[in-house]
């Protein structure tokens, strides 16, 4: 038995220069010990990107629009509660992320204002404890804040070096998140957005089109501008930003990034209702109304504009015309209203 395995590794080994490349990737033969252990190292498998959040709208275009070849876990609340510490430290133990991406939120902006603690909660010391865990795993973190850190006084669009001043809580709570961020992790990236919408969830677009189904007439407010943003677009921009970080290539600190263009809610309630009626739906008359003719708890500022030019020059990042992805997910969110109908 001695004698023919020793003729046999001896017939292998004169004749590796045809055996190997057949068998490069089937068996390499390190059973038999004819390669060296260290050559048969596999590339080690991507540390995947954790999407803290699973269900929002930012977090769902996250999920569907995935990292390329990185993998990713998407966790939400009932797995990753930022209200509990050690629920994330367990996840990150047990996912060993190579980089976290904060996409849950508390973002009920006017019940915020009777809800404080659960804001500030979710919103300044979730992310805290989540940049201390990526601190201490020695990872990138991106995070999402709004627009409604500023007080909308100024008349241009925001950079992300003014100074932060929020009317309300949800925005004094996200604002807070920030610093959080800032002074406990150096490799983050904190993207401001504004007027969120997309074919799930709640937002303004899938309310203007439940509420055309039972309103002759609706108001809406006309005096405070911004810029409506696409959850898919946010998504594709924070794949570039995550590729670019991943690559040794990204540049950290806060951002701006929003559709291009700016509007009015009244303006972007007319250009809703336009798509409505083009696909054959009744449409109510749209009155413009004034802030101070609708009241909230909540106070909103009157400009929400954001200066994008930031995240342009680092990461070569700019979002479409705000109306042209409106009426991407608009053909979506219409034809399935079609379809059900005729159904």
């Amino acid at each position: 038995f001695e004698s023919g395995l020793r003729k046999t590794v001896e017939w292998y080994l004169a004749n590796e220069r045809w055996w190997r490349p057949l068998r490069k990737s089937v068996y390499a033969g390190e059973r038999l010990g004819l390669i060296s252990a260290p050559s048969l190292a596999r590339e080690p498998k991507a540390r995947p990107v954790l999407i803290v959040g699973r269900k929002g709208q930012v977090a769902s275009a996250l999920r569907r629009r995935g990292f390329g070849s990185v993998p990713h876990v998407a966790l939400g609340g009932d797995q990753a509660n930022l209200t509990d510490p050690g629920m994330l430290a367990r996840v990150f133990a047990e996912t060993k992320p190579g980089l976290v991406v904060n996409a849950a939120a508390y973002t009920a902006v006017d019940k915020a204002e009777s809800e404080s603690d659960l804001a500030f909660a979710i919103n300044r010391d979730g992310p805290a404890r989540l940049a201390a865990l990526c601190s201490a795993s020695n990872i990138p973190l991106v995070h999402f804040s709004t627009d409604y850190v500023f007080d909308g006084t100024k008349d241009r669009p925001y950079r992300e070096d003014d100074r932060t001043s929020p009317l309300n809580v949800y925005g004094l709570s996200k604002a807070e998140g920030e610093e959080a961020i800032r002074s406990a992790l150096e490799p983050h990236v904190i993207l401001r957005t504004s007027w969120v919408y997309s074919g799930t969830g709640s937002n303004f677009v899938k309310t203007m089109l439940r509420l055309a189904e039972s309103r002759d007439e609706i108001s809406v407010v006309a005096d405070q501008t911004g810029a409506p943003t696409s959850a898919e677009d946010i998504a594709e921009a924070v794949a570039v930003v995550v590729e670019r970080i991943l690559g040794g290539k990204g540049s950290f600190g806060t951002f701006h990034l929003a559709g291009r263009g700016f509007t009015s809610w009244h303006e972007f309630a007319d250009d809703i209702f336009a798509h409505a009626e083009a696909a054959g739906l009744s449409v109510p008359r749209v009155t413009p109304i004034a802030t101070r003719d609708y009241p909230t708890p909540a106070r909103r500022p009157l400009n929400s504009r954001l200066d994008c030019t930031k995240i342009e020059e680092a990461y070569g990042v700019k979002l479409p015309e705000w109306r042209e992805s409106l009426g991407r997910c608009l053909g979506r969110l219409l034809a399935e209203k079609a379809a059900a109908r005729a159904s």
